[in-house]
């Protein structure tokens, strides 16, 4: 249960938080703190992620841990509370949003599923067909033209670009890379003022696995946090405007 911010902080401190844009955060840091506190780790979650600590730290050994929480400047609870935040975050995930999981990565699919491919970009039609025509005919290499030829930021990469979500192109590409078979490649088409030719070298279609079920189950966990967020961020704006208007 998150305390009333009023009756912590002065109306200065809230009027400088909500300023600077800090209020918000602040809530859902307090949010965190409340609602992973109520999450007991297993002695072995909790030996996992101090050894996993201590990788990241190159500590030599367990005994460096002392060291590394006086160094922290946090008392000791405050060290292990911050410490085992992340497993305490992903397990409250999995009880309160797995059963919920599968659902959102099928709804998600579309931005999960990953591509590689190869573009050229062109303004004029007949360049895009003529160079279109060589790549197809074996007269030309696609990398080749694409870094001389391509006017848009893909000519740096030889026109390759990925791997990236499939919903980040433009529907219209991102529609024809779905419908095509990798090493395909596909006749000019327009998007915009651009003609383009392209071809799908590797498609990745994202799977529903423990990996994914723990992902989707942590942004719906983000999601819930960012609507409680909000609504104690509109729960004291309520009660700080009827206090003004009653004083």
């Amino acid at each position: 249960m998150l305390p009333d911010l009023r009756s912590v902080l002065s109306p200065e401190a809230l009027k400088l938080l909500t300023k600077h844009g800090l209020l918000d955060s602040l809530i859902e840091r307090m949010l965190v703190s409340d609602i992973t506190n109520m999450v007991t780790l297993t002695e072995e979650t909790q030996k996992a992620a101090i050894n996993n600590f201590l990788r990241q730290q190159n500590a030599p050994s367990a005994e460096a841990l002392n060291e590394l929480i006086s160094s922290s400047g946090l008392s000791e609870e405050a060290f292990y509370e911050q410490l085992f935040r992340p497993a305490r975050m992903a397990q409250l995930a999995k009880e309160e949003f797995g059963a919920k999981a599968e659902a959102r990565f099928l709804s998600q699919k579309g931005r999960l599923d990953r591509v590689v491919y190869s573009l050229l970009r062109l303004s004029s039609q007949s360049q895009a067909q003529e160079l279109y025509l060589r790549i197809a005919h074996g007269e030309a290499n696609f990398s080749d033209l694409a870094g001389r030829y391509s006017q848009g930021m893909e000519r740096n990469t030889n026109g390759v670009i990925g791997p990236v979500p499939l919903n980040q192109a433009h529907p219209t590409l991102s529609e024809k890379l779905r419908a095509a078979r990798p090493g395909m490649l596909l006749e000019p088409f327009r998007i915009d003022r651009w003609w383009v030719v392209t071809r799908l070298e590797r498609f990745a279609p994202a799977s529903f696995d423990e990996r994914m079920a723990e992902q989707m189950s942590m942004e719906l966990l983000q999601e819930w946090l960012k609507e409680e967020t909000g609504r104690h961020l509109q729960a004291l704006s309520t009660q700080t405007d009827a206090g003004s208007a009653s004083s």
